[in-house]
């Protein structure tokens, strides 16, 4: 395939009600033709062409592989709507959670361009956030046993040790969440390294919000990854709080990816919310990596439709908290920005997306749909017929085996 660029579109990091790119009809373009061409392009008109076109990674793809990528998005909106949901009417419900709505195109974009299947050796590798679910999801790690993990059961993900913040799945390369902001990009660039030094192929990609600039992993693992030319991407998903306060706050610049610049890396800047975009780009990162030209980062320009953690001003049954929030003493954000935001929703953009390429049809799309809707039901009734850890199992694993013995305080 021609690896032929057109220049990357920046959109607006203050308003996300910018109109979406339009998509063509016709699958395939001929973008390989015009490369020949291409010296006759000028600069000003290659802008505008990209401003037309998602992009042609993506139109490359079988039928197959977009309706995954829908699924994918949908399995995140609807297992992060039902944990929302059950925080605020169910009381069994025990877990602390960090939801992801709003951002799902950035992870099943992600990870639709890495290899998510086969032996550990030929896995590429993630490290996700505080806020798991749509890394975890999309990288293939089982509903069912998510769910049970959330809710603290033996039978979870992580046989109830891990929750919500600490998820792990070497199965299928997620490596895992990050209880604190930020120093997952050092474990991360430490596996690039390793995986160049045994000689492979393995991509390592770690996920960060907007904040985890305004840290020393962030700046350390892109500056070696740099020098090493190590097999390494950072994603940065901007969402413009980083808790209750706008990234303005804490970074000095408008786009987060400018940052690479520094480093003399790419720094891509991409609408988080359409997923096609987010595939083309990471799929170039991906390709780069692989063929030792060393890291990128990503700036995923996104938004959260719940807050920082929970579902405070949210509603049983609808997406999105508006109005007071008691964690953030006041508001915070503007109502209008929030509903600006779901003005662009990644579902819908996919969807349309799809429809518009004569993969799907709206019948088949609203059928797909269903279908996730009752596989993250399902999840979440296995879930709930699961048993709870039992108060000895924490003195299990602390050492590889056997168990410590209990301690008493006062």
């Amino acid at each position: 395939m021609s690896t032929l660029r057109v220049a990357d579109h920046h959109p607006s990091t203050d308003n996300a009600a910018g109109s979406t790119s339009s998509t063509s009809t016709s699958r395939r373009t001929l973008l390989k033709g015009f490369a020949a061409a291409g010296a006759a392009v000028s600069m000003s008109s290659r802008v505008s062409w990209a401003d037309g076109e998602i992009g042609y990674w993506a139109k490359d793809l079988p039928n197959e592989k977009l309706v995954e990528m829908y699924q994918t998005i949908l399995r995140i909106r609807w297992f992060e709507r039902t944990l929302a949901d059950k925080q605020l009417s169910d009381r069994s419900f025990r877990n602390l959670i960090h939801l992801y709505a709003g951002q799902e195109a950035v992870a099943t974009g992600v990870c639709a361009a890495l290899n998510n299947k086969g032996p550990f050796e030929q896995l590429d590798i993630i490290f996700g956030t505080h806020r798991p679910t749509g890394h975890a999801v999309a990288k293939g790690v089982d509903m069912k046993k998510l769910a049970a993990e959330y809710n603290f059961k033996a039978t979870g993900l992580n046989r109830g040790y891990a929750g919500e913040m600490h998820l792990s799945d070497r199965s299928v390369g997620y490596i895992g969440a990050d209880g604190i902001v930020g120093p997952a990009a050092v474990l991360a660039a430490g596996s690039a390294f390793a995986f160049r030094a045994r000689g492979n192929k393995q991509v390592a990609v770690v996920f960060g919000g907007d904040g985890t600039f305004a840290t020393p992993a962030f700046h350390s693992s892109l500056n070696n990854a740099s020098l090493l030319k190590l097999p390494f991407i950072y994603v940065v998903e901007n969402n413009l709080y980083h808790q209750f306060a706008h990234y303005s706050y804490s970074t000095p610049i408008k786009d987060i990816a400018t940052a690479a610049n520094t480093y003399r890396i790419p720094g891509i800047v991409v609408d988080g919310q359409d997923v096609m975009e987010v595939y083309n780009k990471t799929k170039d990162a991906v390709e780069r990596a692989r063929a030792g030209e060393g890291p990128t980062l990503i700036e995923a320009k996104t938004y959260r439709y719940y807050g920082h953690w929970g579902a405070p001003g949210a509603k049983v049954g609808e997406m999105g908290s508006f109005g007071y929030d008691p964690q953030a003493i006041t508001s915070w954000r503007p109502e209008r920005e929030l509903r600006a935001w779901l003005s662009r929703d990644p579902v819908d953009i996919c969807r349309n997306t799809l429809v518009s390429w004569g993969v799907i049809d709206q019948a088949k799309a609203a059928a797909i749909e269903t279908a996730m809707k009752q596989e993250v039901k399902e999840a979440f009734e296995w879930e709930a017929k699961q048993p709870l850890c039992k108060p000895e199992d924490a003195l299990k694993n602390v050492f590889t085996e056997g168990t410590v013995a209990a301690r008493q305080f006062g």
